[in-house]
């Protein structure tokens, strides 16, 4: 008996397995998983692209180098000693800011690839998980050396610069395209990641690769020479200048606050236009530009992760899995075809969900980067004339200190980051919330099945009905039962009945206060998950904003900008420049019309008389400038105060 139950019992054990072994043999294995993607070697693989630009791009650094001297160091020796010549001017207008964010945005690409790849470094292959991380340190310094030159090309103010820059772009733009031509599709994450990746890389160097030919043919007609010699940002100093002063411009920027309300006042808000006299600094455009394809980059990535997997899931499902449903105690209908439509139609509904919710985040956060495009101009604008209190809800002194030298260098990559950080954020959120709407909300309505949401208002809807019918007698009786005009003033009536209703609907209003908390929760999730990407806008209360770093980072960031790239400050220099080199009698580089005020008013027929009340109505404003401008209110403060205290010290000791 017992060598009978002990065979049935291995029998049924080997049916068993053998049942197992069925339920999994036609479970779907690697091939119908993951893509399978023939292997493809380009011609000038990764390294060896790397390996050939790594030396050209240091030989153009050296070569530039040696274009710009040291002249205080080692003067007899080589006309001076080289120097490696600045990336960019950040604090100065530029002309060539396009060619600034093209280099910007190819150094953000890079940065996505080093933290997504297994190898950081082109370099190396095959790297091991223990030391990956050490090497992605030193890719994080690898890329940003690589593409130096590009950018240093520009400040050379050369033609043997523009001609590196030219040679460089067209190498870096030709290898890339060209491995993309013969592999446009790779194993990694979608056949065609890789590809879509690239595409804000190439897109940049096809911009350098126009930019700086077109350096070279100006340089070549003698244009550039003049530019040279002119200081930078003189022209657009000039323009806002003359826009400040212009009266037309101000009668043309005053508000009435008499106007209405009008719904596309609120969209234009929302969008940045350029302004006549004002430009953004370097490096908000810069901002602007990385968090831009940061966004793209994001929406890329999330949507490859998703979809392909979906897709794979709709195409393994079969008539198995409505019996693996089963075996959970789901049942969602009796034939099983039709347990494998409603999946693969619940997937399809996850699918539109994930897609919507992306397409929301992205649209809010470009707008969001308007705004703060927007807001950034507002800003500089109220800080350029003094008005400190418009800006910040506490007092500040705009001078640079060690922390906001820190926060104005770090300005761009928070705002790439935070960018990125938001928008992930708000893909989960809105995805979730289309979820819960899609699956209690639509698909219950469709199929009049799993109405579980309503099942719970059907339950619930006395105490909801109970508690808005409070809320409609207390906004009715609060508007014509306690209040009493007289005089055009309103006062406070029918007291006896206000504290009776208080008294009686305090345990009704404490279930609202509950639902006032929760919606108060949720909205102030959805508000900070929005704004998240503004480091103009403090998420915490104006008490303790200070312990926002980002809107701290942002507040520092203007007091540079302000106090050390201010447009009336640099155009008060150059006319003092000006009068300067007139006095020496410098006649090569010798203005005209320097008692204008930098050719704001001319005339084409002027009269004496007029000229000279121009002459001193303009050199009123000039000084009115520099007695109110922010940037010299420290250092003037400060110096009169050293001449009363050596005054006083005078005075005692006499």
């Amino acid at each position: 008996m017992d060598m009978s139950l002990q065979r049935l019992g291995n029998e049924s054990s080997l049916t068993t397995e053998d049942s197992y072994d069925d339920w999994y043999i036609n479970e779907p294995e690697g091939p119908t998983v993951q893509e399978i993607v023939p292997p493809c070697s380009p011609t000038i693989p990764d390294h060896l692209y790397h390996t050939i630009m790594a030396p050209v791009s240091l030989a153009v650094l050296v070569i530039l180098s040696l274009l710009v001297k040291r002249r205080k160091l080692c003067k007899g020796c080589l006309n001076g000693v080289p120097g490696i010549p600045s990336p960019v001017n950040f604090l100065e207008e530029e002309k060539n800011k396009g060619l600034v964010a093209t280099v910007f945005g190819i150094l953000i690409c890079s940065l996505c690839r080093v933290i997504l790849d297994d190898n950081p470094l082109p370099f190396l292959s095959d790297t091991s998980l223990q030391n990956r991380e050490y090497w992605k340190i030193l890719a994080l310094f690898y890329y940003p050396a690589l593409y130096y030159p590009l950018l240093a090309c520009m400040t050379v103010r050369h033609r043997t610069g523009d001609i590196l820059g030219s040679m460089l772009s067209w190498l870096h733009c030709g290898i890339l395209i060209w491995q993309k031509i013969e592999c446009p599709q790779s194993a990694k994450f979608y056949r065609f990641y890789s590809l879509l990746s690239a595409l804000p890389e190439i897109s940049c160097f096809i911009v350098l690769s126009f930019i700086y030919p077109a350096l070279l043919l100006k340089n070549c007609k003698g244009a550039s020479k003049f530019a040279a010699n002119k200081a930078s940002g003189r022209s657009y100093c000039e323009k806002y200048l003359k826009n400040i002063l212009n009266k037309n411009q101000q009668k043309a920027r005053s508000y009435n606050p008499n106007q209405s309300f009008k719904p596309w006042l609120l969209l234009q808000s929302y969008i940045y236009t350029s302004q006549q006299g004002f430009q953004l600094p370097m490096t908000l455009v810069l901002s602007a530009t990385v968090a831009t394809i940061v966004v793209y980059q994001v929406a890329l990535l999330v949507l490859v992760f998703f979809l392909p997997t979906m897709q794979r899931i709709q195409d393994s499902i079969g008539d198995d899995f409505a019996l693996m449903l089963a075996g959970f105690g789901i049942v969602l209908a009796e034939d099983k075809e039709e347990v494998v439509n409603v999946v693969k139609y619940y997937l399809w509904a996850l699918e539109v969900c994930y897609i919507s919710a992306l397409v929301i985040s992205c649209g809010l956060t470009v707008a969001m980067l308007m705004r703060s495009l927007v807001m950034h101009r507002t800003n500089l604008k109220a800080l350029y004339r003094g008005a400190v209190s418009d800006v910040f809800h506490f007092p500040q002194k705009l001078r640079p200190t060690h922390s906001a030298i820190i926060s104005w260098m770090s300005f761009t990559s928070y705002q790439a980051a935070l960018t990125c950080l938001g928008l992930l954020l708000q893909q989960t959120v809105f995805f979730l919330c289309n979820v819960f709407f899609a699956f209690l909300v639509i698909i219950p309505l469709a199929y009049g099945r799993n109405l579980i949401l309503f099942k719970f208002l059907k339950a619930m809807w006395p105490v909801l009905l109970m508690m808005a019918l409070v809320v409609i007698l207390q906004h009715l009786s609060a508007r014509f039962a306690f209040l009493h005009k007289e005089h055009l003033q309103q006062e406070v009536t029918n007291r006896r009945i206000l504290y009776l209703l208080t008294y009686l609907l305090f345990p009704v209003n404490f279930l609202l206060g509950l639902l006032v908390g929760i919606w108060r929760i949720v909205i102030s999730a959805l508000y900070n998950i929005v704004h998240l990407c503004r480091l103009d806008l403090s998420l915490l209360h104006h008490a303790v904003e200070c312990f926002d770093p980002a809107y701290r980072n942002y507040c520092h960031f203007l007091k540079i900008e302000v106090s050390q790239s201010h447009p009336l400050l640099k155009a008060a220099c150059f006319v003092l420049l000006q009068l300067l080199s007139r006095h020496e009698g410098q006649t090569r580089n010798k203005p005209t019309d320097v008692e204008e005020g930098i050719q704001l008013m001319q005339s084409k027929k002027p009269v004496l008389n007029k000229v000279k009340s121009k002459q001193a109505r303009v050199r009123w404003w000039v000084a009115y400038t520099l007695l109110k401008n922010p940037s010299l209110l420290a250092s003037r403060a400060s110096f009169l105060f050293q001449c009363t205290s050596n005054g006083a010290q005078t005075m005692s000791s006499s």
